[in-house]
């Protein structure tokens, strides 16, 4: 008898799997120290300091810190943790090795630059962003770096232009669908269903999901020339996909080297169905001959088609709708919901806005581009809700080469943070737009950071470069920016022309403190409960807990 036939004789399968889990978890520890010797080595070399490192005790390799991350996350605490992270360290800057790979988080102005302006060259989104987010947003301006890049916005830029931007008829067609939806107390069955509009007065609605499925329905008919309707169709199998896809996303994103991990059935059924949706449309234009493709005529020119005139890749096409739509959707009803989150807490900058709504445009005229930009309060009302609720809350930068960041290294924090090829950054906006130290004193004409105050905009403060970045900045600066600014002046206006009323409905859902759900855009983890009152129509007396709820709210402030 050999040896070999003695082993399988002898030795358990349970023996080996043993044997094999000890060997797979002995060359993990061994590899994950001479990973984290070896980069140290040449961190010793560099010049610069180390930023404040984040403890990490209760698992090794720093899984503690990687379970709370992705478990704050899951439970909307992201903001929370990130405050922890910084208070305890007493910097805005600090590290952390995770399976022995160096994680760089900060919400400092000064290092947010340099990310995304001053050293633009150094940072990139890098090949393991690009191969987390592949199967969803594919080689499309949001995942590419160099060329690639470059080529994508050159692709889509032009498709933002002002004439593009400023023909307004794309929202009206949608809003008068939302109006019907919004006396219907949600979306509608089917796009004829009669509505008492009397009826809707004062009664509640989610207008969160509203928001979501306008925002889709004005998206999908600029980028395709077809409204998907999602305000007529409760069940919508596409705006249902999307946002599924998008929720794994985020914790494929969150999981860094352990997100081969994730279960991933429902994320390949939602990208079925989101690629089926756009293939039949990429077919058709691709198949339109070129003339046509880039016709500018209103019942023939589309984003799709647009792009169509200069590619004829269907894959490239495809890239770049999603990333558009996940831009033009998402961020646009997250920002238009956490706007009337705060409106409905705050009835007297609603009413100041309305009255200004009215000075300009009256209670039935149209608004055109020109008067959207010309009414001042508007606009300072939708710069506070981004300053409070930046669309995305969290981003990344991968370093391309052997860098630095200014600020945060050396005991005083303010050396530069020496900063090794391949390190990932993490950075947050809504962090760094909340933080109290880079804001002048409370006072009379100035409210605290953390109350909703467009008055401060009003009485003249403006934010000091990089320290309010609603839509990013530098070369990576958001091509859409006044495309979401014109959708939202639009809703917002056409709202208060409509409506002189809106009820707070959120005090017994949130207590005043709103759940921040940040995937990938922020948005109202509670939804936002409000009932809208039409103008001239007589309020309903509100009974004397809900008043003393409403007050308590106000106080909490």
């Amino acid at each position: 008898m050999g040896l070999l036939q003695l082993v399988i004789d002898y030795v358990s399968a349970q023996s080996v799997l043993a044997i094999v889990a000890t060997l797979t978890a002995t060359y993990f520890v061994i590899s994950v120290i001479a990973k984290t010797a070896h980069s140290e080595i040449r961190l010793a070399r560099m010049p610069g300091g180390r930023a404040p490192g984040i403890s990490s005790f209760t698992y090794p390799f720093g899984f503690d810190y990687l379970y709370v991350t992705i478990r704050s996350a899951m439970t909307h605490r992201t903001l929370e943790l990130w405050r922890t992270m910084f208070a305890r360290l007493s910097s805005h800057t600090a590290e952390i090795r995770i399976a022995g790979c160096r994680i760089v988080f900060t919400a400092e102005p000064e290092n947010i630059k340099a990310l995304l302006a001053t050293q633009f060259a150094d940072y990139g989104k890098g090949e393991a962003f690009h191969h987390a987010w592949r199967d969803f947003l594919g080689a499309s301006i949001f995942t590419t770096d160099g060329e690639p890049w470059h080529a994508s916005r050159q692709l889509i830029r032009p498709q933002f232009v002002k004439n593009r931007v400023s023909d307004l008829h794309v929202f009206e067609g949608c809003i008068q669908t939302l109006f019907r939806a919004i006396a219907n107390r949600g979306p509608l069955d089917g796009e004829h269903q009669p509505v008492d509009f009397a009826d809707g007065n004062g009664k509640p609605v989610d207008i969160c999901d509203l928001f979501f499925r306008f925002t889709l329905d004005a998206a999908t008919h600029f980028l395709l020339g077809h409204n998907v309707q999602s305000l007529s169709t409760p069940r919508q199998e596409f705006a249902d996909a999307f946002s599924e896809v998008q929720r794994v996303q985020s914790i494929i994103s969150r999981s860094q080297s352990m997100s081969h991990l994730v279960p991933r059935g429902s994320f390949k059924r939602g990208l079925e169905v989101i690629n089926r949706f756009l293939e039949r449309y990429i077919h058709r234009a691709l198949h339109l001959d070129e003339l046509e493709a880039k016709s500018e005529s209103p019942g023939g020119y589309t984003f799709l088609h647009a792009l169509a005139g200069f590619t004829r890749d269907p894959q490239l096409l495809r890239d770049q709708l999603i990333s558009v739509l996940l831009a033009g959707r998402d961020t646009t009803a997250s920002s238009l919901s956490w706007t009337l989150y705060e409106l409905a807490r705050h009835p007297e900058v609603l009413a100041k806005l309305r009255a200004e709504i009215l000075a300009v445009v009256g209670p039935t005229r149209l608004p055109t581009y020109d008067d959207l930009k010309s009414m001042k309060y508007l606009q300072y009302v939708m710069n506070e809700s981004l300053r409070l609720y930046p669309a995305v809350p969290y981003n990344v930068r991968l370093a391309l080469k052997d860098t630095t960041l200014p600020r945060g290294g050396g005991p005083d924090g303010l050396q530069p943070v020496k900063v090794l090829k391949d390190t990932p950054i993490g950075y947050s906006t809504l962090v760094m737009q909340r933080r109290e130290d880079l804001y002048p004193a409370p006072s009379a004409a100035f409210a605290p950071p953390h109350v909703f105050s467009p008055d401060r905009w009003a009485n003249g403060w403006q934010p000091r470069p990089w320290h309010y970045l609603p839509f990013n900045g530098g070369p990576r600066i958001c091509v859409g920016q006044q495309f979401a600014l014109t959708e939202m002046a639009y809703v917002l206006a056409r709202l208060f022309q409509r409506y002189d009323r809106l009820e707070n409905l959120m005090g017994e859902v949130d207590g005043g403190s709103p759940t921040l759900r940040a995937e990938i855009v922020l948005q109202p983890g509670d939804g936002v409960e409000v009932a809208f009152w039409e103008a001239g129509t007589t309020a309903h007396a509100k009974d004397a807990g809900h008043e003393e709820q409403e007050e308590g709210v106000c106080m909490r402030e």
